[in-house]
């Protein structure tokens, strides 16, 4: 499908999601918090793959009556997360988790590499001036901010960001509603321990990374997922079959009608590597992974949507 204007939904007073259909390949959603009033203040809760669509988020800012944020919370380093960073800069502070600094400065324009036709605007790579190892808490006027490491899930540095008066979680992409989960980067174990966490939380409206805002039934369909993801790996690696075959024989089922279904081949690359003892976010050849992902497409790379 194509790409359609982003569009805001209200959550709670002062509290917004920026969607952008259809969640595909680097269209992600990100979020905004306000304290509203005379001097209020403003939190982002990541910003967008190009300069276009983080201007657009900007205006949404603007649009609401809300001050331009002076925090920028990223929930992983990953270039539709964060290359729109550099919209809301100097005014604001990038905050993150310390592992999603390393991560960011060591993918630098990553996204430029895999779609070199893509037009980023101008994109300057800037991580989190200030990171946490577990858990942070931030207030936006009294609205309670709480960012939350789950550990390694989606990649080893990603943040939750709960708001538990609200009763609001952004989840970042430990939940693609409507879309393939993504694990190369992080680990298949770790991301059925985030959605543990979530359910923990409790919080009646949840923001994914991707798709539309939903409700925690997005938990069970992501965990049946990812168990299907974990048997599968089992079966193919005793037969021997490399992901790849293992992916091209797989009746998708229920999961066929999610969005880059392609992707399955590549959390099979981290399942597989999972079962053979590697340590939860064990760097994976990205060459094999995306090349696999393009074999799965008949030969054609995915595509950047933004």
């Amino acid at each position: 499908m194509p790409a359609t204007d982003p569009y805001v939904v209200a959550l709670a007073p002062n509290v917004h999601a920026f969607v952008q259909p259809d969640g595909g390949w680097c269209l992600n959603n990100a979020g905004f918090i306000g304290s509203g009033g005379p001097g209020g203040e403003t939190l982002l809760v990541d910003t967008a793959a190009t300069e276009r669509r983080a201007l657009l988020l900007r205006q949404a800012v603007l649009d609401a009556g809300l001050a331009l944020p002076r925090t920028v919370v990223s929930t992983h380093h990953h270039g539709d997360h964060t290359y729109g960073n550099g919209v809301f800069q100097p005014e604001a502070r990038i905050v993150g988790h310390e592992n999603c600094r390393a991560e960011q400065l060591a993918a630098g324009h990553q996204l430029h590499l895999i779609w070199p036709q893509t037009d980023f605007g101008r994109v300057d790579i800037l991580p989190p001036q200030l990171t946490y190892r577990d858990r942070l808490t931030l207030y936006v006027g009294d609205v309670e901010v709480r960012v939350i490491h789950p550990g390694p899930a989606h990649t080893t540095g990603d943040s939750i960001v709960h708001l538990p008066e609200q009763g609001v979680v952004f989840t970042g992409d430990l939940v693609f509603h409507g879309g393939t989960p993504f694990l190369p980067m992080g680990s298949l174990a770790g991301s059925l321990r985030a959605l543990e966490l979530l359910r923990s939380l409790d919080a009646p409206t949840v923001v994914p990374g991707h798709g539309r805002v939903t409700d925690p039934s997005a938990y069970d369909a992501t965990e049946r997922y990812l168990r299907w993801v974990a048997e599968l790996a089992a079966e193919g690696r005793a037969k021997g079959a490399t992901p790849l075959e293992t992916a091209r024989q797989a009746d998708l089922g229920e999961f066929g009608a999610w969005r880059e279904s392609e992707r399955l081949v590549a959390n099979l690359h981290r399942a597989y590597a999972e079962l053979e003892g590697l340590p939860e976010g064990h760097p994976l050849d990205p060459v094999a992974v995306f090349g696999d992902m393009a074999a799965m497409n008949g030969g054609v790379p995915v595509a950047c949507h933004a």
